[in-house]
């Protein structure tokens, strides 16, 4: 059994036996607990690099839990797509805990416990192939944001995480309603699996299966922030500490790949009545919500409400290229989701670092003391600032560029043109309206400003760089989404690697058989149903094992 083979499962396992062993370390002293969830974060960093490169060249990794092949068994699955959001998760971790362990962990309890299996819940849902193991992985990830987003206490984020608890249980009960009414009507939860037996759905049950992919749409779209159902997350990640929001801005993501993994392989293309089912409306709504964060961005009076619209806003950047479709589209949007994520991590971080310079005035976007080191944090504000408005040369602008260049020869080429072209250049006077209030404005009788803490910009500034690196490196980072939205565009390699005996075996920690699997299967299940009567008589035929297939 390789080391390679469990890869798959290291991203889950890392953060899952690091957040136990913390637990059970729950007593001990502070500089252990951070050592420990630095050291879990960093292996997990090196976990997730190592299973980037394995699927780098092309190659599905299947790891079936139990040694239960699919589509009977739980698999986990690691295509390019979902080892890139694995390693983008690790990152963001990363920079987000070096902030975290200077004091804001320190704030309430069990941060770092909740930080793991946070850590663990993303990584499961961007892992399995198991549509009810992506509502375990929801739950898990949603559990975890709850307790992060009340750490530290205060009546603003016992509000926040109120209604975000609220929704967030209405959306995990459709998804559970979606899930039990496909199971009823096609009988498997495999996600290759619901893409072949789609393809081959009875009239008859092209309603509720029609209903049950709505509700999905509309589950995901809840956790994506997509208009009009955003209105949890700017109040959410405003109110949360600045280690948890810089995590939180992958949450969105989640989302995003939900849509994109669920409705691309099961009612992609080859779906027969229901494929493209919610592509006209994944544009629409993804084009409204560029322009509902906008606004809401204009109106912010905090800098960390700002912020919280722009991850609004970038959600809809990253559904509006989705919702073209085609592989251009679909590689603009991985890249913009890529380099939009960190920029938000790093601008939520740089907030606190600026409210905690300003005393008193905290991140209002009021005048207020002069800055004792207005040239390092806004030096840092403009290189974000510029990156999420997208002007040239940054990350933003690359991203922003491949979308409308996506967009040229759809008949929604001039809305696209007309919404992000007007909505980037409102961002960038948005932005420059708070840089000048923040670090120009100043108020005779605001008293004196602190002076920054500079280690505790490393962080904002190593992501700073890593969005400039997005530009050096833009054509083996865009060619490698290219290549993510290959295999999304034609999935028979996921469907093979997950059904087919041949990769699955190579992938997984099975053994290889020796001898076709199929004359087994009737023994198997008559032992099985030994016990509880009459054995059901299998069909090994090859047209009905295809049929079954």
């Amino acid at each position: 059994m390789s080391a390679v083979a469990h890869v798959v499962i290291a991203p889950i396992l890392v953060p899952l036996l690091t957040g136990t062993l913390l637990v059970l370390l729950r007593g001990s002293a502070t500089p252990l607990r951070r050592t420990l969830s630095m050291l879990g974060v960093q292996v997990l960093l090196g976990v997730s690099l190592w299973l980037l490169l394995q699927v780098a060249d092309g190659e599905i990794l299947v790891y079936p839990l139990g040694r239960w092949a699919a589509p009977h068994g739980i698999v986990l699955v690691a295509d390019r797509l979902a080892a890139g959001m694995v390693l983008l998760t690790s990152v963001l971790a990363l920079f987000a805990m070096m902030h975290a362990i200077q004091g804001s962990d320190r704030r309430g309890r069990q941060f770092h416990v909740l930080f793991q299996f946070l850590l663990m819940g993303l990584n499961g849902a961007f892992l399995t192939g198991d549509l009810f193991n992506l509502f375990v992985f929801f739950e898990i990830l949603l559990l975890a944001s709850y307790g992060l987003l009340l750490h530290g206490g205060g009546a603003a984020r016992s509000r926040a995480g109120l209604h975000y608890v609220v929704i967030n249980l209405v959306g995990s009960s459709l998804f559970l309603f979606a899930v039990g009414t496909l199971y009823g009507v096609l009988g498997t939860l495999n996600m290759a699996d619901l893409a072949q037996r789609v393809a081959a759905l009875d009239a008859d049950d092209l309603g509720l299966v029609r209903a049950a992919a709505l509700l999905l749409f509309v589950v995901f779209a809840l956790k994506a922030a997509l208009a009009p159902l955003h209105l949890w997350l700017p109040g959410a990640y405003a109110a949360a500490g600045p280690a948890a929001a810089a995590l939180f801005a992958i949450m969105t993501k989640v989302g995003a790949y939900a849509i994109l993994r669920v409705h691309g392989l099961i009612f992609g293309a080859d779906a027969g009545p229901l494929a493209g089912l919610v592509d006209p409306w994944l544009l629409v709504l993804g084009l409204v919500t560029i322009v509902v964060g906008t606004l809401g961005a204009l109106a912010s009076q905090r800098l960390a409400l700002l912020v919280s619209h722009l991850v609004v806003v970038s959600a809809g950047s990253i559904l509006t290229a989705f919702g073209l479709g085609g592989e251009a589209a679909l590689a603009a949007g991985l890249y913009y989701s890529f380099q939009s994520t960190l920029v938000a991590a790093a601008l939520f971080m740089l907030t606190e670092n600026v409210a905690r310079t300003r005393g008193a005035f905290g991140d209002e976007l009021r005048a207020g003391p002069m800055l004792p080191a207005a040239n390092l944090l806004g030096g840092l504000f403009l290189v974000l600032a510029l990156a999420v408005a997208g002007l040239p040369p940054l990350s933003g602008f690359i991203g922003k560029l491949l979308i409308l260049q996506a967009s040229v020869g759809s008949p929604a080429l001039p809305w696209v043109m007309v919404i992000v072209l007007s909505t980037g250049l409102l961002t960038l006077m948005i932005l420059a309206r708070a840089g000048s209030t923040l670090f120009f404005k100043t108020d005779t009788h605001a008293g004196a400003a602190t002076l920054p803490d500079v280690t505790k910009l490393v962080p904002v500034a190593a992501l700073a760089g890593i969005s400039l690196l997005f530009v050096v490196f833009a054509r083996p980072i865009h060619d490698y989404a290219r290549a993510a939205a290959g295999q999304l565009v034609s999935p028979a390699g996921y469907l093979d690697a997950v059904l087919s005996p041949g990769p699955a075996a190579a992938a997984a920690p099975v053994a290889a058989p020796t001898a076709t699997p199929a004359p087994t299967a009737a023994p198997v299940a008559a032992e099985l149903a030994a016990p509880w009567g009459e054995p059901t008589l299998i069909d090994q035929s090859p047209q009905a094992m295809s049929a079954r297939r």
